[in-house]
């Protein structure tokens, strides 16, 4: 229905209805001056099925684009420290900012998801977590300008299953370790997806600064890479468009990395990149069955600071000592 649903205090366990499109109100945030649209706080048992949410972010994205000083925009739906929450063939289309997000929630159930906004579109990250668990994702499609599902500090006890990812940035753990403490990842599974187009695969990316920070037991397997670039990287060197970096080394301990069954094609030429810190070097890293190709080329591989397991790794060459 294109009819508005009126503010009111929700009566929980509820369900919204089956069909709905929401549209910003007047001005606000179509223009970006609110950091949230919709905000959920503190609720347990809510349940949305069906509907479409537009946040009709092409005036934002333009600004941005044009150099001018913008407003931030705004995430379309958020979840603030609340549990038991079920979201069924919900479409998102056109988030000013991220799409989704969950901070501070437990037992959250995705499926059927859509979301959709343009490769050029900044910061449209899918689904995102934060010190969430018990966080399941399957079934979906989502396509965007920035991470499909991104993972930050506190993250725990996650499963991505059947998303097809593209474009946007790939599923991704992090950024983490900005802060000296600060909360880990992990128990994260990631299996049957599909990355078409994207600008990485999977990818787990940490500061180079000092933090207690740690990734751990993530898992991912059965993997299609479709013209992906960057199918798997582990990059703790990571600070976006090269400014104002720490260039310090990761604190971040990274462990119990699993890549199983990962097949397709790459877009670039180094398919595998590890890039592991100096003072705190990955460990039990598992490549098994991993087939990736550039051009019909068997696949390179980058290592560094990496303590890794080969066995049953098909066509890749060596791990090459990074330029």
């Amino acid at each position: 229905m294109e009819n508005p649903i009126a503010p009111r205090p929700l009566k929980l366990p509820e369900a919204l209805p089956v069909s709905f499109r929401l549209l910003p109100p007047y001005m606000c945030p179509r223009e970006g001056n609110s950091n949230h649209w919709l905000t959920f706080k503190s609720v347990t048992g809510v349940s949305i099925r069906g509907g479409t949410l537009d946040g009709l972010g092409a005036n934002l994205w333009a600004c941005k684009d044009s150099g001018k000083k913008c407003p931030e925009g705004a995430t379309s739906m958020t979840f603030l420290n609340s549990n038991k929450i079920r979201i069924n063939g919900l479409t998102s289309i056109n988030s000013q900012k991220f799409h989704i997000i969950f901070d501070g929630c437990n037992n959250a159930k995705l499926q059927n998801i859509k979301i959709s906004a343009p490769d050029e579109s900044p910061n449209t990250d899918g689904i995102h977590t934060a010190r969430s668990s018990l966080v399941s994702i399957t079934n979906s499609r989502i396509a965007t300008g920035g991470d499909c599902i991104s993972m930050s500090p506190g993250t725990s006890n996650v499963f991505v299953q059947n998303v097809a990812c593209g474009p946007g940035h790939g599923i991704s753990i992090g950024s983490l370790g900005w802060e000296l403490n600060e909360a880990g990842v992990e128990n994260v599974t990631v299996k049957s997806c599909v990355f078409s187009g994207t600008q990485n695969g999977v990818r787990i990316k940490t500061w180079a600064r000092h933090s207690n920070g740690f990734v751990k037991n993530i898992y991912y397997e059965d993997l299609t890479m479709v013209n992906a670039e960057n199918p798997i990287v582990i990059d703790q060197n990571y600070c976006p468009n090269n400014q104002n970096c720490p260039d310090q080394s990761s604190g971040v301990k990274i462990s119990g990395v699993t890549y199983k069954n990962i097949h397709g094609t790459s877009a670039t030429e180094v398919e595998v990149n590890l890039e592991c810190s100096k003072t705190e070097p990955c460990t039990e890293i598992t490549l098994d069955d991993v087939v990736l190709k550039h051009k019909n080329e068997a696949a390179n591989v980058i290592c560094e600071n990496a303590v890794q397991n080969m066995d049953g790794v098909v066509n890749l060459l060596k791990c090459l000592p990074k330029k």
